[in-house]
């Protein structure tokens, strides 16, 4: 069964309530917006290493790339050197 509050009668009570009311959430919306930006700066720190992971992983590619161009260019060599002995 629902309970049924009393409503203040006096205005200075009905204030007093509302008050109440008013720093109870203002309480709240303080420990939101900690929150919040507690998780921004969680969320700054994912994103700078992120970036750093980036970084990274476009240098690897980058030496990969040289790797395979180096190797190409080795086995094109050979290719060539393999054909003037198979003529020669």
């Amino acid at each position: 069964m629902a309970e049924i509050l009393s409503f203040p009668a006096r205005p200075e009570d009905r204030l007093r309530a509302a008050l109440r009311t008013l720093d109870a959430a203002l309480d709240e919306q303080r420990a939101a917006l900690a929150s919040f930006r507690d998780d921004l700066s969680a969320l700054g720190g994912a994103v700078a290493g992120l970036q750093g992971s980036v970084q990274d992983y476009r240098a690897s590619l980058s030496r990969a790339a040289g790797d395979a161009a180096n190797a190409s260019a080795a086995a094109r060599r050979l290719e060539r050197t393999a054909d003037i002995w198979l003529r020669g």
